[in-house]
């Protein structure tokens, strides 16, 4: 994992291919988030070092969990509300909201309980901007980029459907 204080400076961009992302720091791929099949609706995120399990969640698909890979044990849940917002409660007790905003959800922001901007994450210039991240560990503020990008590609898939449903 690169760190933070390095991507603070230069930042991280993504790609995105049919099966996720991958994030990047100087051209270098840092962590990726794949759908592991076309049929499975889980996402496994990983680094160099860690390695997480997002799932969907919910009747309507407004949850999402996250999980130890190795362990399966719970790490935090997403409960998403009207708006394009959604709540991220960590198994610490540490929250954060995750916020949509724009005609087509091109930006996307991670906040602290307190509104504090953590990050910020454009979906056309396929960038991220970090926000006081000595507030976080590398983990953790990794992992909130990942979820970011989990929670992109539910909207371009729920978008995608509403698609081919109206044609």
């Amino acid at each position: 994992m690169i760190p933070v204080s390095t991507a603070v400076s230069s930042g991280f961009t993504f790609s995105s291919n049919w099966r996720g992302f991958e994030l990047k720091q100087n051209e270098q791929i840092v962590a990726t988030l794949r759908r592991p099949s076309v049929w499975s609706s889980n996402f496994l995120a990983a680094t160099s070092s860690e390695n997480w399990v997002i799932r969907r969640g919910g009747f309507w698909g407004n949850k999402a969990e996250i999980l130890d890979a190795a362990s399966q044990q719970p790490i935090a849940n997403f409960k998403s509300a009207w708006g394009g917002k959604g709540t991220l409660t960590f198994a610490d007790g540490q929250t954060f909201f995750v916020v949509t905003r724009g005609i087509w959800h091109p930006v996307w922001t991670v906040t602290t309980d307190t509104g504090q901007s953590l990050l910020q994450l454009h979906t056309r210039e396929k960038s991220v901007e970090l926000h006081n991240p000595a507030a976080l560990s590398e983990s953790r503020l990794t992992l909130l980029v990942l979820f970011t990008l989990y929670r992109v590609r539910q909207a371009e898939d729920a978008a995608a459907a509403a698609s081919a449903t109206a044609s």
